[in-house]
């Protein structure tokens, strides 16, 4: 059996589906591309998430935030200049890493894209049917607030509908409305917050504990439980996007800053103003119950409250109407992009080829077909903003986190290619973003995390079925048997651990101990690789191989998520501070298991062939796409190389 078969359809061959893309966007729309993104749901509902987990201390999370994902982005703007692919953070993992790491990450994000536009629908109609109840789009089950059947889960489908119409008529109109929405959407966020300002009471500020209520450890969990990393997110468009940038060396790099910083400064504005106009009466909850914000009166409808409660009410409305249109234009971008990353998996072989067809317009519409039916089904088990927001987001972080990893491993395996912007002290930066990265992951709580592995382990079923029998690594009925056996076993473990799909951070009644069912898990996930790895060729236990530390250190990170702060427990062993030095630890660790795991890959030299960029180097580290060798057989050379 043959490795990855070179073929006139191969990634990077002169006619693969990438050239069929239309390269019409520019720095400002890939900018507000990612802006708008960001400035969507996150921005109605994330000021009084992250108030209720941090208090007036949510300010700080918000620079925090920024500050963590522009360090987490600047390894993954040196990659999306030398490789501008659409559904890129999909593809690039296995330039570096391979199918199987990439398969892990790749799978992990398109499960967190897809539920974007599910949770752009749900903001939409929690907002009008907390306005107006008579519609019955919403009610309130254990204090959150869900969309009701039929009438919430019916509309938001419809929604859904309208995201892929204005999807499947190409890009540049899709650019074209998105423009016009997202300066709708920077300029009703900006006269909000200065609206609030009017009614500020300073004293908000200290009331339930003083500014610290939850102390430091509610700053960083905020981050992802409040929805601020969700609202830092939409940087990564930029990416997903740069397919169809008219000059991506020039504009992505320019287009992920602009995409953080711009919503930075329209969330700290709108967190202190909605502190400020807390009126503690009005949302039903004694003074300085920043918990009970979640379950208060103003959940449904935040800042619509506030403006309310301050006497604002004429802008109020015009606030409902932007409370329509700002998670619309998240929902339609959002689903582009999903449908970008089901079409990168049809491209590079790890699902169904024809994922990657592409219409008239330049769209890969089976992809997008397929992105929102599966985002209509995830409304059913996750039907609340607040419940699935978490998930989301560490979902799609740990894609981020891959970046750290890969532009080292491909300063080494393709040193010569260029790159028009190159991180300078890659040594510090990159290992500084992946324990970014993977602190953000922990900070979401194990319950998310929890959620977070069964979906993504799930997946390597799909890798032992299809990927891997796809590209002649395995034979399909070992490959399927492997699968079929790993997935029941792993829906049977997730089952008796009592936390998948489920809405609360309390494990089910009757369920297996922790340290039973993490056995279990990594029992199940042990078995399946060395089933997979016997039965593989050498180039498929190559990729097999540089995948095993990334399911390691999730597995880990899953393992501290427990006991530490975030965890369950009433009184965590990693208290105090430990958790922090142990993440940090693993992640250091992990950092250098990841960059000594990458090796120069078949779908690296059909990357730089695609990009013009496939020139033997002198170097003699250098050996053919048959014969891979491993990052730790040229350890010795510099990273900042």
């Amino acid at each position: 059996m043959s490795t990855l078969p070179d073929s006139p359809s191969a990634p990077g061959s002169p006619d693969a589906p990438d050239h069929k893309l239309k390269r019409t966007l520019g720095l400002w729309q890939l900018t507000l591309l990612g802006v708008s993104t960001q400035i969507g749901s996150g921005w109605l509902f994330a000021v009084l998430s992250s108030a209720s987990v941090a208090g007036p201390a949510a300010i700080l999370s918000w620079v925090l935030g920024a500050g963590l994902f522009i360090v987490v982005s600047l390894t993954w703007i040196e990659l999306g200049t030398l490789f501008p692919r659409s559904g890129g953070i999909v593809r690039y993992p296995a330039l570096s890493h391979g199918a199987f790491a990439g398969w892990i990450t790749g799978w992990g994000y398109w499960i967190g894209t897809v539920c974007l536009p599910a949770i752009e629908a749900q903001a939409v109609l929690t907002y009008l049917g907390g306005r107006f109840p008579h519609l019955g789009l919403v009610k309130v089950e254990q204090g959150t607030t869900i969309l009701a059947w039929p009438n919430g889960i019916l509309c938001g489908i419809g929604i859904l509908a309208i995201f892929f119409v204005l999807n499947l008529f190409g890009v540049k109109l899709l650019a074209k409305v998105n423009t016009y929405v997202t300066i709708w959407k920077l300029v009703v966020p900006c006269l909000t917050f200065l609206l609030l300002f009017f009614a500020f009471n300073s004293s908000n500020l200290t009331v339930g504990g003083g500014f610290l209520p939850t102390g430091a450890g509610g700053i960083v969990h905020a981050l992802a439980i409040g929805g601020i990393a969700f609202g830092y997110l939409g940087s990564r468009q930029v990416l997903d996007y740069g397919g169809e940038a008219r000059n991506p060396k020039r504009d992505i790099p320019l287009a992920i800053v602009l995409s953080i910083l711009i919503p930075m400064v329209v969330y700290i504005g709108l967190q202190i103003g909605f502190l400020g106009a807390l009126d503690w009466s009005d949302a039903g909850i004694s003074v300085g119950d920043w918990a009970g914000l979640r379950t208060s009166g103003w959940a449904s409808a935040p800042l619509f409250q506030a403006l309310g409660a301050a006497g604002f009410g004429a802008f109020a409305t015009v606030l409902l109407i932007d409370a329509a249109i700002s998670p619309a234009g998240n929902g339609w971008v959002t689903l582009g992009s999903a449908a970008r990353a089901s079409y990168a998996f049809g491209i590079d072989k790890y699902a169904p080829k024809g994922l990657a067809k592409v219409n008239r317009y330049g769209i890969p519409w089976v992809s997008l077909v397929v992105a929102i039916v599966v985002s209509a089904l995830f409304m059913l088990p996750f039907p609340s903003w607040y419940q699935l927001v978490s998930v989301v987001s560490v979902c799609l972080v740990l894609s981020y986190l891959m970046g750290s990893a890969i532009a080292p491993v491909l300063r080494k395996t393709a040193p010569h290619a260029e790159r028009t912007w190159r991180l300078p002290a890659m040594g510090f930066w990159a290992p500084a973003g992946y324990a970014a990265g993977l602190f953000i992951v922990y900070a979401a709580g194990f319950a998310s995390l929890a959620q977070l592995l069964v979906i993504a382990f799930a997946g390597v079923s799909i890798y032992g079925a299809y990927t891997s029998v796809n590209h002649g690594w395995v034979r399909r009925p070992a490959g399927w048997s492997i699968s079929a056996v790993f997935l029941v076993v792993w829906i049977y473990v997730s089952s008796r651990g009592g936390w998948f799909m489920n809405t609360t951070e309390v494990q089910r009644a009757g369920s297996w101990s922790f340290p039973v069912y993490f056995a279990a898990m990594t029992a199940a996930l042990l078995a399946f690789v060395l089933a997979l790895r016997v039965v593989s060729t050498p180039a498929g236990r190559r990729h097999l191989d540089a995948g095993v530390w990334l399911i390691a250190t999730l597995l880990a990170t899953l393992l501290v998520s427990y006991y530490g702060e975030f965890g369950p427990l009433d009184e965590p062993p990693l208290a105090d501070y430990w958790d922090l030095l142990v993440v940090i630890t693993l992640a250091l660790v992990s950092y250098v298991w990841a960059v000594r795991s990458g090796f120069h890959t078949e779908q690296l030299d059909a990357a730089l062939a695609d990009s013009g960029l496939a020139v033997e180097p002198a170097a003699p580290t250098r050996t053919p796409a048959h014969r891979a060798t491993p990052v730790a057989a040229v350890h010795g050379q510099e990273v900042n190389s």
